[in-house]
């Protein structure tokens, strides 16, 4: 691409990533109107992946021949396509072990966030680092505590929260770059 037709580019996406942010707005109100549904999905977009990743695991591993590469390729590519099946079948389960997973990463994040604001806490700013881990040592206790009574809505409204603020945040930034290119 030449330097002289940078800026058709940018004024012609610009269109397309205003319309793509009008969808991630609603499709993120829609998440958070209806969190299990959005849940589901999440879920079975996993399975998806895993399914895949299953296969992609076989083809590498018939395709190696190596004795010890090709069993356990073969046996991490049946897991992978097993647990990716497993969901599929049980969504619901795999939406209460993907909320409680989320409970445990949460926990996780936020004492190491502990860590870092505690070798960090002299340095300008360093304050925000302890309270990024309060707050997220705090919603990874409130998720972990009310489990699985709040598996239904937990990962449907926090995705929701996730593409709308993906969508506000790219509409501005379209915007802005529209009245720059005027």
């Amino acid at each position: 691409m030449s330097a002289s037709s940078a800026p058709v580019f940018v004024k012609e996406s610009i269109g397309w990533s205003i319309a793509l942010s009008v969808l991630m707005i609603l499709a993120g109100m829609a998440a958070i109107i209806v969190p299990p549904l959005a849940g589901i999905a999440v879920a079975i977009l996993l399975a998806w992946l895993l399914v895949l990743g299953g296969l992609a695991h076989l083809v590498f591993a018939w395709h190696t021949r190596t004795h010890g590469v090709m069993v356990w390729g073969m046996i991490l590519g049946i897991l992978y396509i097993a647990v990716g099946v497993f969901l599929f079948v049980r969504p619901i389960v795999a939406l209460a072990s993907l909320t409680l997973l989320l409970a445990c990463y949460l926990l996780a994040e936020g004492v190491l966030e502990f860590i870092l604001w505690f070798r960090m806490k002299h340095f300008p700013g360093g304050g925000w680092l302890l309270f990024d881990g309060i707050i997220t040592v705090i919603v990874g206790m409130l998720i972990w505590m009310t489990w699985p009574s709040n598996t239904d809505w937990v990962i449907g409204t926090l995705v929701g929260i996730s593409i709308l603020f993906s969508g506000v945040s790219r509409l501005a930034l379209s915007l802005r770059a529209r009245s720059l290119t005027a």
